[in-house]
This record gives structure tokens, C-alpha cells and sequence, in this order.
């Protein structure tokens, strides 16, 4: 197991580190893992998995009315 720095994650999602924490805490984004009081990081699998969610849903197309 690979745990992500802030800095890790940032080059992964390219989000500013207040819209991961907005998007924790509305349940949308893994959370992250607290290692020492001054220190946090992200489990690198979950957030690979929520990239590939994301990927799979530009292929989809969008629901369209009938």
C-alpha cells in the first residue's frame, strides 16, 4: 500500500487542496488518512480508482430526455 502526500495528490488530480477537502467532506473524494498530527495523507489506490470512475464516465454518454 502507497499512501500520497498533498503534494502526490495534487499532480494526480490537479485540484487546489480546498476543493479536495470540499469534495471529502461532501463524500465525493477518498478520504484522507491521518499519520501524525501535522501530517495527512491519501491512500494512492482509492484515489487511482476514483480517477478511473471519472474516466469511465466521459465515455458514458449523458441520459438524454425522450
Amino acid at each position: 500500500m502507497r499512501i500520497l502526500s498533498k503534494r502526490q495528490l495534487k499532480e494526480l488530480v490537479l485540484y487546489s487542496p480546498q476543493h479536495v477537502a470540499r469534495l471529502e467532506k461532501a463524500g465525493l473524494f477518498p478520504k484522507r488518512v491521518q499519520l501524525g498530527p501535522n501530517r495527512v495523507g491519501w491512500v494512492e489506490a482509492e484515489v487511482l480508482e476514483w480517477l478511473d470512475e471519472r474516466l469511465a464516465k466521459r465515455d458514458t454518454p449523458p441520459d438524454t430526455p425522450e
